[in-house]
């Protein structure tokens, strides 16, 4: 069984977002969809309450990192 992932499973968020979006604007992408993105993943499972801008912002970074 595939573990869940948290807010702060960063990296492996990011791969599975490329993996859902691959046409997504990234650079521009809002926060508000990033976030329902994020909670709309098969394998993630968190809190919405424990998500804030630093963790986006670093869920984003490494998205546009994934993509290089």
């Amino acid at each position: 069984m595939p573990r869940k992932l948290k807010w702060t499973d960063v990296q492996d968020i990011a791969i599975e977002l490329e993996e859902a979006h691959p046409d997504a604007d990234v650079i521009n992408l809002r926060f508000t969809d990033l976030w329902k993105w994020v909670q709309a993943l098969p394998d993630f499972e968190d809190d919405p309450k424990k998500s804030n801008e630093k963790i986006l912002e670093a869920i984003q970074a490494a998205w546009l990192e994934e993509r290089d």
